[in-house]
């Protein structure tokens, strides 16, 4: 068990210990670094997968197909790298329980919250798209008789035979 203890912490707060577990046996000064930023790394990276679930909407769509997935993903991350350069644009609608921010320290949310006032001051890079017709496609109101593909994810499930074969090799 190794106990981290901060010197200070921002805003007068007083620092809580932090407790880790290590396996290794001999621990060196470099391994403890490593340990503690592990810890940090660790702690962004819930925390930007919960605002990108959450506020971003990353696991909003029902995607098929793993390629999809894929770009959406990606589409996410973009979205969060602009709102991380565009905090210094936009305005800090803050809620009433939250503290005013200066615009360096803006969260990507606060920011998404803002982006609604900066987008009309932001310059076109391109024209208003022209009128057409439909395209092709299914006539409306006629329904869709094509199944959707199914894309298995790789799980199985328990069979019986499996399980007892793995006692009798066990036992």
């Amino acid at each position: 068990m190794i106990r981290l203890q901060a010197e200070y912490l921002p805003g007068e707060r007083d620092p809580k210990p932090v407790w880790l577990w290590s396996s290794a046996t001999a621990i060196t000064a470099a391994h403890l670094d490593r340990l503690w930023q592990a810890l940090l790394r660790r702690f962004d990276l819930e925390h930007t997968f919960r605002m990108c679930k959450q506020t971003l909407g990353w696991t909003a769509p029902k995607l098929r197909d793993p390629h999809a997935a894929d770009r959406w993903t990606w589409l996410i991350i973009v979205a969060y790298t602009q709102l991380g350069l565009a905090r210094v644009l936009a305005p800090d609608l803050r809620r009433p329980w939250e503290r005013p921010a200066p615009p360096e320290w803006l969260t990507p949310a606060r920011v998404r919250r803002g982006f609604r006032h900066l987008r009309p001051r932001l310059p076109l890079p391109a024209g208003a798209p022209k009128p057409t017709r439909s395209g092709p496609g299914r006539p409306f109101g006629s329904k869709n008789r094509a199944r959707a593909r199914h894309h298995d994810v790789g799980k199985t499930t328990k069979r019986a035979e499996t399980l007892t074969e793995h006692r009798s090799r066990r036992g």
